[in-house]
């Protein structure tokens, strides 16, 4: 007899929180632990076509680190949508001035692009320092 596989229902999806520091972390890597836990691939019952994954904090994000040159020669663009309208904003006046931008945009790049990317991007909350709002839903200290 042929087993059928498990699809879940949305009623029977169990969301937690989780805590991730970015202390001197490196930044592809952390972003790809934090895009596995939104999407939910890291549960046994991970159904692809379910927005399933946890609540993900992330703290200390003006600490992350990244490799080779890319302190000096990373560039992040963004277009305004008029003609000649490109910006171009370096990784180091990025990290100046919204440090919790860098993370976002690597992990938004990371999850599938369908419509259930913006449902998981909104589960993400990155902080600058030590601090956050969230102590109330008592997360849990992810370690990789």
């Amino acid at each position: 007899m042929k087993q059928k596989s498990y699809h879940m229902k949305e009623s029977e999806v169990k969301k937690e929180w989780v805590i991730v520091d970015a202390n001197d972390q490196i930044l592809g890597r952390t972003a790809t632990k934090v895009a596995m836990i939104l999407m939910g691939k890291c549960k046994a019952n991970f159904t692809p076509s379910m927005e399933m994954g946890d609540f993900v904090i992330v703290i200390n994000a003006d600490k992350i680190k990244v490799t080779g040159k890319k302190e000096s020669e990373k560039k992040y663009y963004h277009h305004s949508g008029y003609a000649g309208g490109l910006k171009t904003i370096s990784y180091k006046d990025l990290k100046a001035k919204h440090p919790e931008r860098i993370l976002r945009e690597a992990v938004l790049g990371m999850l599938p692009k369908n419509r259930l990317r913006a449902k998981m991007i909104k589960n993400l909350k990155i902080y600058v320092g030590e601090n956050h709002p969230h102590c109330a839903q008592k997360p849990v200290p992810v370690s990789y």
